[in-house]
C-alpha cells in the first residue's frame, strides 16, 4: 500500500489516523507541526501527505506552500475542523488556494477518510 505522512498537532488524534490507516495496510509516519513535517519529507518519500491546517511553529498552510513548491510534490489532503475564531471552511478553502488535492472537514468518519485518500492516491480527488 501506500506511505502516508500524517501532520497532526493533536496527538490522540494524529495517534487515531495513524491507526486507523495502518490498518489498511499503509505505511505512516506522522509529525506535530509543519517544521517537523518538513524534515519527515527530507528522510522519507511518502506517496500522501494529510495535513491539519491550524498548528504551532508551522500551520498548515505554510506547509501546503513548501510542499508545493518541491520537484515532483506528493497528494495533499488538509483536514481541518476550525477553531473559535476561524471556521473548518475557512481554514480549507484557503488550503485549496495553496493546492491541495483534497479538503476533509472535521470530524470526518473512517470511511470518508479511507474514500478520499484512495481518491487521492488513485488521482481522481
Amino acid at each position: 500500500m501506500a506511505h502516508i505522512l500524517i501532520v497532526e498537532d493533536d496527538e490522540q488524534f494524529r495517534q487515531m489516523l495513524a491507526n486507523l490507516l495502518a490498518a489498511d495496510q499503509h505505511r505512516v509516519s506522522t509529525a506535530a507541526d509543519g517544521v517537523q513535517a518538513m524534515d519527515a519529507l527530507k528522510r522519507v518519500r511518502p506517496d500522501l501527505v494529510i495535513t491539519d491546517i491550524l498548528m504551532p511553529n508551522k500551520d498548515g498552510i505554510e506547509f501546503v506552500m513548501d510542499v508545493k513548491r518541491q520537484l515532483d510534490p506528493p497528494p495533499v489532503i488538509a483536514i481541518s475542523g476550525g477553531r473559535r475564531s476561524i471556521s473548518a471552511e475557512f481554514n480549507l478553502k484557503s488550503a485549496n488556494l495553496m493546492g491541495v488535492n483534497a479538503i476533509l472537514p472535521k470530524p470526518f468518519g473512517r470511511d470518508d477518510l479511507r474514500r478520499l485518500v484512495q481518491q487521492t492516491l488513485e488521482g481522481v480527488a
